[in-house]
């Protein structure tokens, strides 16, 4: 971007990207990889859309079916490095990175991860500490 174009009022860049106002807690990333696309990604991706939307979480533009006010970020991403164990979801500020996760496995995601803030343990391979070292999930 050039230096002449990039806007320096920090208030007019916020108007510009409403995401800074609202109340985000978690960033979810599914991972639309080759591997996870095979073990059915598009359709985890799918089902967190459609019950995040039901529930009114799902950070977005009202005309889309979202809720510009909601808490949760959702984000197709390429490859996490868990080429194997497929389908991958990220869910951060947490740091946790579930794998083998099914369409079926997004309702307990949302409910005990992202509304209850209790890590599904059976799914979680990977826990990122404030470190960024990375441990097993316990």
């Amino acid at each position: 971007m050039e230096e002449s174009t990039r806007i320096r009022d920090r208030e007019e860049l916020c108007a510009l990207a409403p995401v800074t106002s609202a109340p985000i807690r978690h960033h979810v990333f599914v991972c639309n990889g080759k591997s996870c696309s095979s073990n059915d990604s598009a359709a985890v991706k799918e089902a967190f859309e459609v019950e995040l939307k039901a529930r009114r979480m799902l950070l977005g533009k009202a005309s889309k079916g979202k809720n510009p006010s909601g808490s949760v970020v959702l984000t197709d991403c390429s490859s996490v490095g868990f080429c194997a164990v497929g389908a991958a979801v990220l869910v951060y500020p947490d740091g946790i990175w579930y794998a083998q996760v099914r369409a079926s496995d997004v309702h307990e995601i949302i409910e005990t991860h992202l509304v209850g803030g209790r890590v599904v343990e059976r799914l979680a391979l990977l826990r990122v500490n404030a470190e960024n070292e990375p441990a097993r999930a316990e």
